[in-house]
C-alpha cells in the first residue's frame, strides 16, 4: 500500500462515525460529535454531551433508553405531571424528588433557567423557532425535532446516539424495536382487516397516512381506512359510517373511551361497534408513538385485531419491552 493510499485509508476512517478526531503530527483538533436535526440545521459539539437540557418528553425518553440520563440536567415540564412522573420517579431519582429543573415544553420556555443551567446542547420542537433564535445567539447548540414519522423516530435515537456518545447502544435499540416490528408481519393477513384511530379531541378527530400512526396501522398489519393525507384532521360521522372500520383503535383519553364509542347511537351501523371491536391504548409513557415505544403500540393493535395469532401476552411482551429499553429501572413495579 502507498504512502498516499495509508493517509487516504486513515482520513476515511477518522470521519466514519459521528463523533471523530483528527489526528496529525502538527496538531490536533478538538473532538466533534456532529449531527443534522430535523431543520436540515447541522448541530455540533466538540464532545458528547454532559450538560443536556431536554424540552421534550419522548426525547428524553429515548435519552434514557440510551443510558444517558445522567448527562441531563434540566427537563420538560410535563414529565413532573401526575401519570408521566410516575415512571420517570422510577427511572431517575432526581426526577422523584423533583431535584431537576424544568425551564419549558412546548408552549412556554424561560430562557433565563436555561442559560443558567449552562447547557452543551438543548433539545426542543423545531417549530419552537423564536425560542431556537434566542438560545442560538447565547451561542447554545440546539438540536431540533419534528417527528412525523416512525423513520422519523429511529433518526432521532440514531443522532442522539452521536450526541451522547452512545452510538452502539443506539444501534442496538434499533436493532432490537425493528426485529419486533419485523416479527409482526411474519403472518400476513390478507385481506388486512381495516381500522380507525381516534385522539382524544373527539371521535371525528383521526390521522391519515402520512402520519405515525398510519406507519402504526401498517406495522400492526391492518389499514388505514383514512387515506387522506393529513397528520392530524377531523371528518364527520358520516364519512366514518362509510368507511366501516372493523378495528377503532383510540388514543389515551381521560374517561372511558370504549364506552364513548360503543354508546354512541349514531355510530351503531359499524362493524367495529356492532362486533365491539374498540380497543384504547394503555396510556401515553407505554405506547408514545413518538418514542421506540412505538413497537409496544403496534403489538397491541396487533392484537386485537388477530387474537387468534399465536404470540406473548401483552402484560409479558411490556415487562419484556421495559427490561429491554430502560434495564432494571421497572424490576419489581410488573403491573405499573
Amino acid at each position: 500500500m502507498s504512502w498516499k493510499t495509508k493517509v487516504l485509508f486513515l482520513y476515511v476512517l477518522a470521519f466514519h462515525s459521528g463523533c471523530h478526531q483528527i489526528r496529525t503530527e502538527k496538531a490536533e483538533t478538538p473532538p466533534t460529535c456532529s449531527v443534522v436535526d430535523f431543520r436540515g440545521k447541522i448541530v455540533a459539539l466538540e464532545q458528547p454531551a454532559k450538560r443536556a437540557v431536554c424540552l421534550i418528553e419522548s426525547t428524553l425518553s429515548g435519552i434514557y433508553m440510551l443510558g444517558a440520563g445522567e448527562q441531563v440536567i434540566g427537563i420538560s415540564t410535563n414529565v413532573y405531571e401526575k401519570k408521566l412522573f410516575d415512571y420517570y420517579a422510577q427511572i431517575d431519582n432526581r426526577i422523584a424528588e423533583k431535584q431537576l429543573p424544568a425551564p419549558g415544553n412546548w408552549d412556554l420556555v424561560s430562557m433565563e433557567q436555561v442559560v443558567a443551567l449552562r447547557p452543551d446542547v438543548v433539545f426542543i420542537w423545531s417549530s419552537q423557532t423564536e425560542t431556537i433564535a434566542r438560545l442560538e445567539t447565547f451561542g447554545i447548540p440546539v438540536y431540533g425535532v419534528m417527528l412525523k414519522s416512525f423513520d422519523d423516530v429511529v433518526k432521532e435515537i440514531r443522532d442522539l446516539g452521536i450526541l451522547f456518545g452512545k452510538q452502539e447502544r443506539a444501534q442496538t435499540l434499533i436493532d432490537l424495536t425493528m426485529h419486533e416490528l419485523n416479527e409482526l408481519q411474519k403472518a400476513p393477513v390478507s385481506p388486512p382487516k381495516t381500522a380507525y384511530f381516534s385522539w382524544p379531541q373527539g371521535i371525528n378527530h383521526t390521522s391519515g397516512i402520512k402520519s405515525t400512526v398510519n406507519d402504526l396501522f401498517n406495522y400492526a398489519g391492518v389499514s388505514n381506512v383514512c387515506a387522506l393525507p393529513d397528520e392530524h384532521i377531523s371528518v364527520n360521522i358520516e364519512q366514518l359510517l362509510m368507511w366501516n372500520p372493523e378495528l377503532i383503535v383510540l388514543w389515551p383519553r381521560i374517561g372511558n373511551g370504549v364506552d364513548e364509542f360503543l354508546k354512541n347511537k349514531q355510530l351503531q351501523p359499524i362493524t367495529a361497534i356492532s362486533k365491539e371491536q374498540v380497543f384504547e391504548l394503555p396510556d401515553p409513557f407505554l405506547c408514545d408513538l413518538w418514542t421506540l415505544k412505538f413497537v409496544y403500540a403496534a403489538y397491541l393493535v396487533n392484537e386485537w385485531a388477530y387474537p387468534e395469532t399465536e404470540k406473548l401476552s401483552p402484560e409479558v411482551y411490556k415487562n419484556f419491552l421495559l427490561k429491554s429499553f430502560y434495564g432494571d429501572k421497572f424490576q419489581g413495579n410488573e403491573n405499573q
